[in-house]
């Protein structure tokens, strides 16, 4: 449902408008802070951005494309780091089975952690999505849960792949 939501308010003819999208405030905010809690209030920076930045920014299909266009950046930087993450616990399994360590595979529990995440995530934004009975701001409201999301997990991704 999710993802048909985002699409329908998208595909709709104001959509067409030029949404003034830029992930550079949010690559910005992710460089200049160091801190692993507080890069969470990066999430979100560019599609603020673009809905004050574009015409209509601040209109329905006007936020849901803004908020879209940050979970699409998101979601690419955690397909990233999911990969670097995964690279890491195979090696780190190789390692542990070269000494002969008995301890749980560090592959196999980050697959876990992975496809519990995304039913946590759907299951979250399908609940935010339901308040607000099929009215106009639901696309907004699923766009944003799904970009929030998303990024919070490519944070602890990231977090977990350089160490903090």
């Amino acid at each position: 449902m999710r993802a048909l939501v985002v699409l329908a308010v998208l595909a709709t003819p104001a959509a067409a408008q030029d949404l003034i999208f830029s992930p550079a405030g949010t690559e910005a905010c992710l460089d200049t802070t160091q801190n692993y809690d507080a890069r969470h209030a990066c999430v979100g920076t560019s599609a603020r951005q673009c809905m004050n930045m574009t015409p209509g920014g601040n209109s329905t299909v006007g936020m849901g494309g803004c908020l879209s266009a940050e979970l699409d950046y998101w979601d690419a930087l955690l397909n990233d780091a999911y990969g670097d993450v995964i690279a890491a616990a195979r090696a780190m399994d190789a390692e542990m089975a070269e000494i002969g360590a008995t301890v749980a595979s560090q592959e196999d529990a980050l697959r876990a952690m992975q496809r519990a995440w995304i039913t946590f995530r759907d299951a979250t934004c399908d609940y935010e999505y339901s308040q607000w009975g099929g009215g106009s701001g639901s696309g907004p409201a699923i766009a944003g849960c799904l970009m929030r999301m998303t990024g919070e997990q490519t944070l602890y991704l990231l977090g977990s792949r350089l160490g903090e």
